[in-house]
């Protein structure tokens, strides 16, 4: 048995529902997409400048190891549904996450079959494409027959020459029908423009990782009730409906929904945050505890609801400024919704 049979029938074994082996190219189409980017969406440039490590050649790198991972297999808990991404309820970057462990085995048997892997990025979705295991969707995911895009992806670069997959030479999913623009159209922040084409400065996951420059209120209107995470451009996606089993519950999920509540996360302390939020919600850093506060205020704004009211007003007076300008925002824009 090859040492690339080996490989797949592993990665079988641990659960991944795809995996590709091809030699190790450089990512030209990645760096052009890029460039296209920068021209078109100059304002988000602080955003897709640091991409372009990914696609940078990888010094003695020979063969390009692509497996996915499926997280459309989880309950999605009511309260976080259209308010956390599910990729990030689901994160299998979690130590206890069990897609961890099957990652952590998989890469433990990459090295006993003698594979040197090199600490290197690639930009995976490209890497997923051409390693045959998903297609890009119009809204910029790779997507599988039986998954859809829920899907993560995980690359490993080896300087050792292994049996290849045929090289994929079309990318796109032949089941995204040009004509379709649902992802385009029910984008809230229009961040999706056309197929293959995002600004990343308006996207909202973007967004509630971020935050904003300044004071947008078009922007804050349209971000709605996400706090983490956007799931909209997938969900109305054709190719997506049914794929979303939700049979299993994800570890420990349940013990973070009282704190993800908007009033909970007004009230939050910097001890709470950083020892029980921050390691499960990683990407926003242990010193924004501010940025989910303004996330929080945004969400009781767009919610409509009256028993938000008093929470909004209190922080027109809150010593953070960032916090205290979403508030006046908040307020101006609750008090015309009453005229």
């Amino acid at each position: 048995m090859s040492v690339s049979t080996k490989i797949k029938q592993k990665a079988r074994d641990l659960g991944f529902p795809g995996c590709g082996i091809i030699p190790y190219t450089a990512f030209p189409e990645y760096t052009h997409y890029l460039d296209e980017r920068l021209q078109s969406f100059p304002d988000s440039k602080h955003l897709y400048e640091p991409l372009y490590d990914q696609g940078k050649v990888i010094e003695n790198a020979k063969s390009l190891i692509v497996c996915t991972q499926r997280y459309n297999k989880y309950n999605k808990p009511k309260c976080l549904d259209g308010v956390i991404g599910s990729m990030y309820l689901f994160d299998n970057r979690l130590s206890y996450a069990p897609e961890y462990r099957s990652r952590n085995e998989f890469e433990v048997y990459l090295k006993t079959l003698g594979l040197n892997l090199l600490q290197e990025k690639v930009p995976s979705r490209w890497a997923a494409a051409k390693a045959g295991v998903g297609k890009f969707g119009r809204n910029n995911f790779i997507y599988d027959p039986e998954h859809g895009s829920y899907l993560i992806i995980h690359a490993w670069v080896t300087d050792q020459e292994l049996d290849y997959d045929p090289e994929n030479k079309h990318s796109l999913h032949p089941g995204c029908d040009e004509g379709c623009q649902r992802c385009v159209r029910a984008c809230p922040t229009k961040a999706l423009s056309g197929s293959f084409s995002m600004d990343r400065g308006a996207c909202i996951a973007q967004l509630t990782f971020f935050g904003l420059k300044t004071i947008d209120e078009d922007l804050l209107s349209r971000m709605g009730l996400w706090l983490y995470g956007c799931d909209v451009c997938q969900d109305v996606c054709p190719l997506n409906q049914g794929k979303f089993i939700e049979r299993e519950e994800f570890p420990l999920l349940k013990d973070f929904e009282e704190y993800l509540k908007p009033e909970k996360i007004l009230s939050m302390d910097e001890d709470t945050y950083r020892n029980i939020i921050n390691p499960r919600f990683w990407y926003l850093g242990e010193d924004n505890l501010w940025l989910w506060k303004c996330h929080a205020l945004r969400i009781m704004v767009n919610s409509g609801k009256i028993e938000y009211h008093p929470f909004i007003k209190e922080n027109c007076h809150h010593n953070d400024e960032r916090i205290r300008n979403v508030a006046l925002w908040g307020i101006k824009k609750v008090c015309y919704q009453a005229k």
